[in-house]
């Protein structure tokens, strides 16, 4: 009898844990999900022809595992991938369409044809540009576009570079005075570093002095999270921001202008991932290529059941041997297996499972915090802020830093990809709010909060309350695990469910770690790498974070080593 993995959660992780499985072993992933929707936070919400990105995804990562895994399945499409020389690892990779079609189909999924030749010497900036050419799409919409990034921050009604840069308009827009405060703050806090680091204010000035903090990312970021940065885990920003500062931003602007590179590098991996300035975008959103895995996985023999919330997770001794899930008829059913993925919040885990929970683990578990997200799409006629040559704004993110409005963000879906806007001569975007589900904006009906979100991108004046066709509501329950409550005891939590030796925990939520996609993608197939090769490291999925470098010499030979014959 074949081996069964049970897997929780349709999203980026489970769907990676449960591809991975089909992939490279004889193991059957059953995948549970609670909701209608396949791709979790990942996924494409569709509209009256239109669709939103929840939260914005930009496909980069500085893993060439996950770069290669989703070109394996996206081609970047052809009118893009002209345009550029895609850079990728220091190695060349030559993906190349069989000469002859018809006894050697590419398999999509399976894994490109690959030819390595080794990279040109470093520029003089110890970048090495190397080449990737794409197999020829197989299906015109199933495909990446290369988009560039273009995020700004929006404070005292005028936009400002992100990350802050020393442009004329810069310095403009802060004014002498302020700018002045801002230099000699930053100097100050490089002399006098904060030690030790406690709390994301802590992070936040030591890396761009306590003037730039106080101006663009304390209210923001309290915006977001709804608490004081002084109570946020400085772990929050090592996972979000390491490896920028003022210096980094000040030297990637200089870099910027002087370099005369020809070619564009998609994969940018010596760059922070807070100025990746290019980005592979699924030409249908994000939720396209979960759909598209999830086609994969029926088709391999792999199940995915929608609507069935997972409850109850029963135990013997040190392994877990079965779920119980229920849907909205009020069916339950059953499922056992021989390993359990779960990208569940922790916090509901621990209520699920019958093992013996100590009092202080449960007491960590319980007081586990999240916060909890709103998108309100706006169908416009136009905006009544442009560019200076008068076209639509070319941002993909706006951060809305006034403090007169709860609005946080704001989303130009036509910039993400044309293909998400029905009506190219609408501009279609997304306003995003951060909350608590026992929150007045939370509980506001969807006419109420329409209604609310149009006054207050008018009041700003992004654009006019009558220019508005047409809205749509999105609210994401538990979308940002907090770095707060009883998170400084997490290790307590993490010792009690590692326990369990056929359990693993991946994905954002499944860890209560604030990662991007790439980074729970990774965590599944670092599990899947173990339970295939017999070398199963529990401590080896914790390790992964924002900006861990995967080297790639490192994860063919664990990938060889994890084949099954």
């Amino acid at each position: 009898m074949k081996r069964r993995a049970i897997i929780i959660g349709a999203g980026p992780a489970g769907l990676t844990a449960a591809l991975e499985f089909l992939r490279r072993s004889d193991v059957v992933p059953i995948v549970l999900e609670a909701s209608d929707e396949i791709g979790g936070l990942s996924r494409t919400v569709r509209y009256k022809g239109n669709r939103m990105d929840i939260g914005g995804h930009r496909f980069f990562s500085k893993s060439g595992r996950v770069m290669q895994w989703w070109l394996d399945l996206m081609p970047i499409d052809a009118d893009s991938s002209s345009a550029y020389t895609v850079s990728y690892q220091g190695k060349q990779r030559i993906v190349a369409v069989p000469a002859r079609l018809a006894e050697e189909p590419v398999l999509r999924g399976a894994g490109p044809l690959v030819v390595e030749a080794e990279a040109d010497q470093p520029d003089q900036y110890g970048n090495s540009e190397a080449v990737m050419t794409m197999a020829a799409p197989t299906d015109p919409d199933l495909v990446m576009l290369i988009r560039p990034r273009k995020s700004r921050i929006y404070y005292l009604r005028k936009f400002f570079d992100y990350p802050i840069t020393l442009t004329a308009t810069t310095l403009k827009n802060l004014g002498a005075a302020r700018t002045i405060k801002v230099g000699i703050s930053y100097i100050s806090s490089r002399a006098s570093q904060i030690k030790p680091e406690k709390s994301l204010e802590d992070f936040l000035i030591n890396r761009f002095g306590r003037q730039l903090y106080f101006t663009f990312f304390k209210s923001y970021t309290e915006k977001v999270w709804g608490t004081p940065c002084g109570e946020i885990s400085m772990e929050w920003g090592a996972q979000r921001i390491r490896g920028l500062s003022l210096t980094t931003a000040v030297k990637h602007f200089v870099k910027k202008t002087f370099s005369r590179k020809l070619n564009a590098d998609v994969s940018q991996r010596g760059t922070d991932t807070s100025l990746i300035e290019r980005f592979l975008y699924p030409r249908l959103g994000p939720g396209q290529l979960w759909e598209h895995v999830a086609h994969l996985v029926r088709e391999r023999g792999g199940e995915i059941h929608m609507g069935w919330r997972v409850d109850a997770i029963h135990c013997e001794g040190s392994r877990v041997v079965s779920v119980d899930a229920s849907n909205d008829a009020g069916e339950r059913r059953t499922f056992s297996g021989d390993y359990f993925f779960s990208t569940m919040p922790m916090r509901e885990l621990v209520q699920a499972i019958d093992a013996p929970v100590p009092a202080k683990v449960r007491e960590v578990s319980e007081g586990l915090q999240y916060r909890d997200f709103i998108t309100v799409g706006l169908l416009v006629d136009r905006l009544k802020v442009r560019e200076l040559d008068g076209g639509l704004l070319k941002d993909t993110w706006i951060y809305i830093q006034e403090p007169d409005v709860l609005l946080g963000r704001l989303q130009i879906f036509n910039n993400w990809s044309p293909h998400l806007v029905a009506d190219p001569d609408k501009v279609w975007i997304g306003l995003e709010y951060f909350c608590y589900d026992t929150d007045d904006l939370w509980k506001m009906p969807d006419e109420e909060l329409k209604k609310f979100a149009i006054a207050e991108v008018a009041k700003i004046g992004i654009l006019n309350a009558e220019d508005v066709r047409d809205g749509h509501v999105e609210r994401v329950p538990k979308a940002y695990p907090a770095y707060f409550g009883t998170y400084s005891r997490f290790d307590e939590l993490r010792s009690f469910t590692d326990k369990f030796e056929n359990l693993f925990l991946v994905g954002r939520n499944g860890m209560h770690k604030y990662n991007n996609q790439d980074h729970s993608m990774l965590t599944a197939m670092t599990a899947v790498d173990g339970i295939v090769s017999g070398k199963i490291d529990k401590a080896a999925l914790w390790e992964i974070n924002t900006e861990q470098e995967y080297h790639e010499d490192a994860e063919r030979e664990l990938a060889q080593a994890a084949t099954v014959p």
